[in-house]
């Protein structure tokens, strides 16, 4: 009998990469809605007259709601499933991307900054997608499967490519459209071809005791930490990126341009995460997540000294971006088999929360400590090389989780 029964989960779970493939899909455009205000951060700053500090607030505005909401969304998914929790948030971000629109166009910042901040709900996509990929592998394959899916923040590339050409050749309304029509299409597809897995089983628990459960685990505080600095890296130069190129190099890099480099940002942090993942599944998860620190470390430091633009500085924010890709693998790769079954979501929820939060403080930080006289983030960029230092130190002295073991 039991025989039986595990050969109907083994047929059940075929066609398991598919499943993960759409929920990437479903991912990337999540995060393509999500961070759709940085690219054209200079615009808003041109026709509203924003200065450093309110610029740096309309670009965290989104990754407050962004990572905060992760932690009920992850603990829903383990009650409702990724298939509906996945067309929720897809849908729920439309509106708050569509006042977006009407922001820009008013050109009001009190709106701007009230959309941003609902706009949020999109990056709480995230927490959907971990668990839902986590149930269709077995333990010693969670970190392939997170890894693949983590794939979705190319996203963030998309934006960043895609979002100021379509503003440029067809106007800033018709993109925010276009944006909201793919989102719409996507929770279609969503709904009718994606399909939680067959070992899944939905958790009765109420959302609050189910959260405070997550919290009670020290595993859960130990995986936020490191994620704040790997995602929260990511996430921070994702949408402070094109502001940092465009003040530091005016005279070498346009919007367009600085669009482009942060695309390749994003997509070397992309490529980064399911190797991080698999190397994970391999070697453990504690020593790719220590590589990924020491580059992380290495890398801002060489930032920090504002190297002439060219090859250097492209190749230094492509391996940081790299190094923080390896991370994200490794960290949550350390999540599945440390975690208890039925708190997958819920601890998902709340790392990935730190993830965002430790993209919406740099922003701010980067912002206030802006030198106009020497035209410089220094002091910035040397505090993300002391928090790097301290995680370092702090995943040094964690215990190794085997996936599988």
């Amino acid at each position: 009998m039991q025989a039986t029964a595990t050969g109907r989960e083994a047929t059940g779970l075929r066609g398991q990469f598919g499943q993960v493939l759409l929920a990437t899909l479903a991912s990337t455009v999540g995060f393509w809605a999500w961070m759709a205000i940085a690219p054209l951060q200079q615009t808003y700053a041109t026709e509203m007259g924003l200065d450093e500090g309110q610029i740096s607030l309309i670009l965290a505005m989104p990754v407050l709601v962004g990572a905060l909401g992760r932690i009920p969304v992850g603990a829903l998914t383990d009650r409702f499933g990724g298939r509906r929790m996945f067309t929720f948030v897809l849908l729920a971000s439309v509106p708050p991307l569509l006042l977006v629109a009407l922001a820009g166009v008013l050109k009001s910042f009190p709106l701007l900054m009230v959309a941003g901040f609902v706009l949020g709900v999109a990056g709480t996509i995230f927490a959907v997608g971990v668990p839902f990929s986590s149930a269709w592998y077995e333990a010693k394959r969670r970190g392939f499967a997170t890894g693949v899916f983590g794939m979705g923040m190319i996203g963030t590339a998309v934006s960043a490519f895609f979002t100021p050409r379509l503003a440029e050749s067809i106007g800033y309304l018709p993109t925010h459209l276009l944006i909201a029509g793919v989102m719409v299409a996507t929770a279609i597809v969503v709904w009718l071809f994606l399909r939680d897995s067959p070992v899944w089983e939905a958790s009765r628990q109420p959302l609050i005791p189910k959260v405070m459960g997550a919290l009670r685990l020290r595993i859960t505080w130990e995986m936020s930490f490191l994620y704040a600095i790997v995602f929260g890296g990511f996430v921070a130069f994702s949408t402070f990126l094109p502001k940092y190129l465009t003040t530091i190099y005016p005279d070498e890099v346009d919007p367009i341009g600085a669009g482009t480099r942060t695309a390749m940002f994003a997509v070397a942090a992309v490529v980064a995460r399911p190797i991080g993942g698999v190397l994970a599944d391999r070697f453990g998860p504690k020593i790719v997540s220590l590589v990924s620190l020491a580059g992380i470390v290495a890398f801002a430091y060489v930032v920090g000294q504002q190297p002439p633009e060219g090859i250097v500085t492209g190749a230094t924010f492509l391996a940081m971006a790299a190094a923080m890709g390896l991370g994200m693998g490794g960290v949550f790769a350390w999540v599945g088999p440390s975690t208890p079954k039925d708190k997958v979501g819920a601890v998902t929820g709340v790392v990935a929360a730190a993830g965002g939060l430790g993209g919406y403080f740099p922003p701010l930080v980067m912002g206030a400590t802006y030198s106009s006289v020497t035209n410089s983030y220094a002091l910035g960029l040397w505090l993300l090389v002391l928090v790097g230092a301290v995680a370092l130190v702090v995943a040094g002295m964690l215990r190794d989780a085997r996936p599988g073991s």
